[in-house]
């Protein structure tokens, strides 16, 4: 008999993970345990996703202010620091501002306007559009930006961000300028010495900035990107995916996740005889159509995954076979139609009119993105996501 349910996606609960725990096992364990007392199975290309934070937290993934602060004052010299793009976030960057602060004696740090590169804002767009103000190439002061906006709170999280960074860094002992700007260059007017802390564009400032003449630039992956005094740390994204900790440490991104994910597989193929392919997600990669805030704070959403979540979706358009190619059909003559053209579909659909308006996008960012919004970011205690049937098609 067919299948009559596509894809499904459960959250899996699991015990609170703590620092030294076998991840691999906790997760094999959490999901043969609830296939088995919600009489579910498994089966060949299911997706098991771990969320990134368990796997950090297992692996003691940490760092603290001393420690940012110890890396800051060994990669730069005493002095001004230019900090520019960073999100406006007490989750995300706040507390690597306060560490980043602790390990300089000034920091020059330049906002973008009118939002942060992930859509968090810090004015309304009505009120940059009424006034005389050319985002694309002026420079505000803190007090040409009071002026224009007043005190203005984020209207989702009810915070002035501008105030509050600047207490932050005021009260890690370190002097503070703040100003608004989009073209990265602009912070050399104010220092040569800079530390890029956008995530997605962070490669193309860094690069305007050396070819402007910068003395010395760095980005947020550059930082704890080795042990700093037996700390924590990530080689590939350094503080970029990080998240607070406590008032004094950052979880950082997980490390060897690839070999994580590749031993979970492997013990789920001895102990049920099941193929599955696994993954390690962080954000989803999806913006919220009202808040306009992009989810990706994290620097990729997935940075580690089994070889079958390589490549893209090959799939055609049902709609656009049933009212073109099988326009005249209807029932069962159209569906064994549509069948047949699945299974014999090509290989590489790319650039094929039959393919239009899928998702053209990476597998794990899919998948990912689907398991970020089942799991959730609050107390739903389901760090695993099991993803079954998404390989499934009409004709399956």
């Amino acid at each position: 008999m067919e299948r009559l349910i596509g894809t499904t996606a459960r959250g899996i609960r699991a015990p609170i993970v703590r620092q030294g725990d076998d991840i691999v096992s906790v997760v094999v364990d959490s999901v043969i345990n609830a296939a088995a007392h919600e009489h579910f199975e498994l089966r060949d290309r299911d997706v098991i996703a771990v969320t990134e934070a368990v796997v950090a937290r297992a692996q003691g993934n940490y760092v603290t202010v001393d420690h940012i602060a110890s890396d800051v004052r060994s990669k730069f010299e005493d002095g001004t620091l230019g900090v520019i793009f960073p999100i406006l976030s007490r989750n995300r960057f706040a507390i690597c501002l306060k560490g980043i602060a602790s390990g300089v004696d000034k920091i020059v740090l330049m906002l973008s306007y009118p939002s942060d590169e992930v859509g968090n804002s810090l004015m309304d767009l009505d009120t940059l559009d009424q006034s005389d103000v050319n985002p694309w190439s002026d420079v505000l002061s803190e007090a040409q930006y009071r002026e224009l906006v007043g005190a203005y709170q984020h209207p989702y999280t009810g915070v002035d961000y501008v105030a509050y960074y600047r207490e932050l860094i005021s009260k890690a002992g370190c002097e503070a300028e703040i100003i608004f700007a989009n073209d990265p260059r602009a912070i050399l007017d104010y220092t040569e010495r800079v530390l890029c802390c956008d995530i997605h564009t962070r490669r193309r400032t860094q690069r305007l900035l050396e070819a402007a003449g910068a003395a010395k630039t760095l980005c947020l992956d550059e930082l704890l990107d080795a042990p700093v005094d037996g700390s924590g740390y990530n080689e590939a994204y350094g503080l970029l995916g990080s998240n607070k900790a406590t008032e004094e440490t950052v979880k950082l991104f997980p490390r060897d996740c690839n070999a994580v994910v590749n031993d979970i597989q492997r013990r789920i193929l001895e102990d049920t005889g099941k193929q599955v392919e696994v993954m390690i997600y962080g954000d989803g990669a999806y913006k919220d159509p009202v808040a306009k805030i992009w989810e990706l704070a994290d620097p990729v959403v997935s940075p580690g995954s089994t070889a079958g979540l390589e490549g893209t979706p090959n799939e055609v358009k049902l709609k656009y076979l049933a009212d073109t190619e099988f326009a005249d059909l209807r029932g069962e003559a159209l569906r064994e139609a549509i069948v047949s053209y699945i299974r014999d579909k090509e290989k590489d659909l790319v650039g094929k009119m039959v393919a239009q308006g899928t998702t053209p996008r990476h597998l794990a960012d899919l998948i990912g993105s689907l398991a970020d919004l089942v799991s959730g970011s609050g107390d739903k205690g389901t760090p695993i996501v099991l993803v079954q049937g998404y390989f499934d098609n009409y004709a399956t």
